[in-house]
């Protein structure tokens, strides 16, 4: 399964720092629980008994068909009506009819699972979360996602998924949480995932080649993550937009050739700023000094020149500030007293473990690099 660690430097140790989904499972059944309370006691429900439950059991025993290898045996006791008794299947009262329990969530992660995700997954209606994580389920989301309109958290990530990017997606109206990284997914990314209200993206470690569109800005997300993809054109000045919501931001070895615009200063509420492995260009822009929430600012390894801004090492949260293997000229003194920073490989006088002076001067000589108002590289 060499898909699942393409690139050495992204791996999911150093990826975004999010709240636990599956703790956001427990919070959401628990809620379910607590916020519906049926007047009158029931007799056990199950697939027999439950109108409820009955679909939720032909989807069950359909997703069990199409396994074709459990190592783990998870799907062992998946035998009978019963299906809140299975393992990874967890039940709540519906939210519509607090007497009647329903099929809230399915965690299979880690399982290891072979096989196949079929249509008849769209019976789970009153599915919250989906958790598939780290198996080798292989060919696409089943057509019948859309019927899931209470999803509220979708997680297919590191498995064998292909073809295109999943558009049924853009049809579950109540998604916050999508995570389909480490997968076979190539192709275009529609613009209107952008539009809509995810609080977390995590889209990296697949084959997809597009453009970031005008409207990236829009995103209400708090964490977005397009490392190792092929992103064409430059970063747009809507990055600006995501100034109140956005706290994470990856884009570690995905193509991007363009300067880094203005507006990426105006993301105030900014903790982790990846742009490494890329072609950036141009110099650091003096804005970046208002991004008072960063902690982690890493532009290593792109062809960023110029003097370091002295407020950018100023920040007053800021512990580790990674720009090795660029061509900048000069730091603060500000800057190497930063707890953890990385000068190496650059052309600054008197640092240790800088590139050969004819490197720097070769690419001093090279015609000077011109973005227009959007931090794109202006056409000559």
């Amino acid at each position: 399964n060499s898909h699942r660690h393409r690139h050495p430097h992204t791996t999911r140790a150093n990826m975004p720092t999010t709240a636990s989904p599956l703790l956001a499972a427990a919070l959401l059944l628990s809620a379910a629980l607590l916020c519906s309370c049926c007047p009158v006691p029931l007799p056990e429900q199950t697939a027999d008994n439950s109108p409820r439950l009955q679909p939720a059991y032909v989807a069950l025993q359909a997703l069990k068909r199409a396994i074709t290898d459990d190592p783990k045996n998870l799907t062992g006791n998946w035998c009978g009506p019963d299906v809140c008794a299975y393992y990874g299947v967890f039940c709540a009262p519906s939210l519509d009819d607090p007497c009647a329990r329903a099929v809230a969530g399915v965690d299979l992660n880690h399982g290891d699972l072979a096989g196949t995700l079929p249509f008849e997954l769209g019976h789970l209606t009153d599915l919250a979360v989906l958790h598939l994580n780290s198996n080798r389920f292989a060919g696409g989301l089943p057509d019948s996602l859309p019927k899931l309109s209470l999803l509220h958290e979708l997680d297919v990530s590191n498995n064998l998924l292909s073809g295109g990017f999943p558009q049924h997606i853009l049809c579950l109206p109540n998604v916050k949480y999508v995570d389909i990284r480490f997968n076979n997914l190539c192709g275009p990314v529609p613009p209107a995932i952008f539009d809509k209200k995810i609080d977390a993206l995590f889209i990296n470690d697949n084959h997809f080649d597009f453009e970031l569109p005008e409207n990236f800005g829009n995103s209400p997300a708090s964490v977005i993550v397009l490392a190792n993809l092929r992103l064409r054109g430059c970063i747009p000045a809507s990055v600006g937009r995501m100034g109140g919501t956005l706290n994470e931001l990856l884009m570690i070895n995905s193509g991007i050739r363009s300067c880094i615009p203005q507006e990426i200063g105006w993301l105030r509420e900014l903790t982790v700023l990846d742009v490494s492995f890329n072609q950036l260009q141009g110099t650091l822009p003096e804005s970046m000094a208002g991004m008072h929430a960063l902690e982690q600012l890493d532009v290593a390894h792109n062809e960023l020149t110029g003097h370091i801004p002295e407020g950018i090492c100023a920040l007053p949260r800021l512990a580790n500030f990674t720009y090795s293997y660029n061509y900048f000229c000069g730091e603060p003194e500000r800057c190497t007293a930063l707890r953890r920073n990385d000068d190496r490989q650059n052309c600054i006088a008197g640092r240790p473990d800088q590139r050969p002076a004819d490197q720097c001067l070769a690419f001093l000589h090279r015609p000077p690099v011109h973005c227009d108002g959007h931090g794109c590289l202006a056409q000559h």
